[in-house]
């Protein structure tokens, strides 16, 4: 090993780029388990970006000439130069990693700009259209993009805040239902599931840092070609989590005959992350009837039908990078815990930035809490001083299990507003106190029981629920193996149930049926739950030679139409909600099971459609790309409400959830605004001057973020996410 590290390093003395690439293979395979799942990572993901237009320094492929069917060059150019103006512009493009250097001269219509993964990005948003008639409810979003490029942006507004995930990624089935290096993988590729496990992978990694660590759940569809690798690479990839392997009937009558057999079902795999429980089903449809009546359970004893589920009880430090000490004056402060009872006795006052905790006033027989990461990093609570005592004087918060050893001795939980409103409101059950004063209190499930691992349900069946669905809602447009509408929100149901303003996330969202299922969920409880869903606009295979044979390429209006985003994902999720397909009549049909209506009627729900951007962090940083960032800043602050999509002329302005503040100068009246807004969650501080944001900050009311434009988002992604 030692060996290979003095060649590398004599490799990089002569030529970096080949030392470091070097470099970056020998961590790779030295990094493999010797027990485990192995499979080969292969060179980093591309992806072209037909719509993006080429500037100078673009990584670029060369096209192959309209009506041409053969394959592209997948040689990768620099472009060094563009001269000229409208269609004749043209452009000089060097070839990248080439032994000798060679350039030409190319029409710059004929390149399309490329994005490999290796790349850092600065993502942006544009709007494409919207659905209103939730009022004010969040927005579901659904965004069309390199769904790899679109976690990392999500990495900025969503990190740590994502309650559920369900996917159903690509089958490998070797029938062209997914492209690794724009190349199809056919069924004789002999890379071909270690190309789907390294996909899979780069993916589930960012979405681990999406997840809410306290309390989540990811959903995951597959069958029998991958099910035993994926159920691997999850448990490599979430040590942590808590798995199950669910096996469900999906179409009775049997699809396909493999190895002399028919398969009629599928596979679920679940992994909860913290306190996610399964919420009882109070339904037949998982195989669980209801209880009508009192019925004997093993021992002869009478059940009577009711099922406890906890209070949701969260982590009081803050988990997000963006809340080190320092950024949230006021919320860095000890919390005393007697070391013989491991009960809180003592809140203290929050200690100025540059005091050491460690000199912190002391307390006979206590030790001094803060809110520390296990690697030393100073993190803030969730909650000012004042709000965590009211809280810990009425029970909703509590010291939980020791840490001996750690920066932070004692975990520290508390419940939210959510919570202590259905304990004050009379939705939850209080049934005592624990000796630490702490509440005990639960919500009641009449008639449930737990949800067993086989189902077999006439409501998940594919064909039925699913392509029969599509076709009612899109008039006939077709889709190729879409889940049931019904399976997709029952096995949601088991974890959203006791969250109504979840925020579930689908990163192979296909036709939208995700986002179609948190619609039913919500009107079924009066739930304020948002989707984001996260697809592209690929074209299916068996069109796309048609359309390149006709003078067509992928960025033409004609081509982009027929893509999966535009002609399903958008249309069935607009027709869902209005209740009309997309040539403006109604929807016929019923919906059936948990909530029988009329397809026509719709839903009261908001959704707005975006297309990823990728933005120069010069540009960013100079103001020049805002209109792109807006849609981040408002989908970090919930989605929902008003939106600031222009800076505003006035210097500042504060909108339903957030606010802006570009002229410090003004920040004295944009404080008093941010103060009279109650449902303002960030406040958004345009500056390069730590020392004034630090003073906008401590003016802003405690229970608003203050947020550091442009330094927190380019920090963001300076940092090389999930490669």
């Amino acid at each position: 090993m030692s060996r290979l590290t003095d060649l590398i390093a004599r490799t990089k003395a002569k030529d970096s780029a080949l030392g470091e690439e070097l470099e970056r293979e020998f961590k790779a395979l030295a990094s493999r388990r010797a027990f485990g799942l192995n499979f080969e990572r292969h060179r980093p993901e591309s992806v072209e970006l037909p719509g993006r237009p080429v500037r100078r320094g673009d990584k670029v492929r060369i096209l192959p000439p309209r009506s041409s069917v053969q394959r592209a060059d997948q040689r990768l150019w620099r472009v060094k130069r563009i001269d000229g103006k409208g269609k004749v512009r043209m452009a000089l493009v060097e070839l990248i990693d080439a032994e000798a250097p060679e350039t030409v001269d190319v029409a710059v219509a004929d390149l399309v700009v490329v994005a490999e993964f290796r790349d850092y990005i600065y993502p942006g948003l544009v709007s494409t259209g919207r659905v209103e008639r939730g009022g004010d409810k969040p927005f579901h979003t659904v965004i069309n993009g390199e769904n790899f490029h679109v976690l990392e942006a999500l990495t900025y507004t969503h990190r740590g805040k994502i309650d559920a995930i369900y996917i159903d990624p690509p089958y490998n089935t070797g029938a062209s239902d997914w492209k690794y290096n724009n190349n199809y993988v056919e069924k004789d590729d002999l890379y071909r599931h270690s190309k789907w496990l390294a996909m899979m992978e780069r993916r589930l990694s960012v979405a681990k840092v999406l997840l809410n660590p306290d309390n989540s759940v990811l959903i995951a569809t597959i069958d029998e070609k991958e099910y035993l690798r994926l159920g691997l690479l999850l448990e490599q990839v979430f040590p942590e989590a808590r798995i199950r392997m669910i096996s469900t009937q999906i179409n009775p009558k049997g699809v396909g005959v493999s190895e002399g057999f028919k398969r009629v079902d599928e596979y679920i795999f679940i992994a909860r992350f913290g306190s996610q429980d399964v919420t009882p089903s109070s339904s037949p449809l998982l195989g669980s009837r209801p209880i009508d009546s009192a019925e004997k359970n093993e021992e002869g004893e009478e059940d009577e039908g009711t099922q406890k589920i906890g209070l949701d009880w969260q982590t009081a430090r803050r988990r997000d990078l963006q809340s080190v000490r320092r950024t949230r004056p006021g919320q860095f402060y000890p919390i005393y815990v007697n070391e013989t009872s491991g009960q809180i006795e003592e809140v203290g006052k929050p200690i100025p930035h540059e005091q050491d905790r460690l000199d912190v006033e002391t307390r006979l027989g206590c030790v001094a809490v803060f809110p520390v990461r296990d690697d030393g990093t100073e993190m803030n609570w969730g909650v000012t001083g004042p709000t965590f005592i009211a809280r810990w004087k009425k029970g909703f918060a509590r010291a939980g299990k020791a840490q001996p050893g750690k920066p932070q001795p004692y975990i520290i939980q508390y419940l939210k507003s959510g919570p202590i409103a259905d304990i004050e409101e009379g939705r939850a059950v209080v049934e005592g106190y624990n000796p630490d004063g702490s509440v005990i209190a639960y919500y009641e499930q009449l008639g449930a029981k737990a949800p067993p691992t086989q189902w077999n349900l006439r409501s998940h069946n594919a064909e039925h629920y699913g392509t029969k669905t599509v076709r009612a809602l899109l008039s006939g447009r077709k889709f190729p193996f879409p889940k049931s509408l019904y399976a997709v929100e029952d096995v949601l149901r088991l974890f959203v149930l006791a969250k109504p303003q979840a925020t579930i996330l689908d990163f192979f969202s296909g036709s939208g049926t995700t986002a179609h299922a948190v619609m039913r969920l919500n009107r079924q409880d009066g739930g304020r739950r948002q989707c984001i869903s996260v697809t592209n606009n690929e074209v299916a295979a068996d069109e796309q030679a048609e359309l390149r044979a006709a003078g067509l390429r992928a960025g033409d209006p004609e081509w982009e139409k027929l893509g999966i985003c535009d002609y399903i994902t958008k249309p069935r999720i607009a027709a869902a909600i209005t209740g009309k397909t997309p040539e403006g009549a109604d929807i016929k049909g019923d919906y059936k099971f948990t909530d029988k209506f009329p397809m026509a009627e719709g839903f009261k729900e908001n959704a707005e459609f975006f297309t990823l951007t990728y933005e120069a962090p010069v540009a960013v940083s100079h103001n020049l790309a805002f209109q792109r960032i807006a849609l981040l800043l408002w989908m970090r602050a919930g989605s929902e409400g008003r939106r600031i999509d222009d800076l505003p002329a006035a210097g500042w302005d504060v909108a339903d959830t957030y606010g802006l503040l570009m002229d410090l100068d003004r920040a004295a009246a944009f404080c008093d605004a941010a103060a009279a807004q109650p449902t303002l969650r960030i406040a958004y501080v345009v500056t390069d001057d730590d020392r004034r944001f630090q003073a906008v900050a401590r003016a802003l009311p405690d229970s608003v973020e203050p947020v550091r434009l442009y330094e927190s988002y380019l920090s963001n992604f300076r940092f090389s996410m999930g490669r």
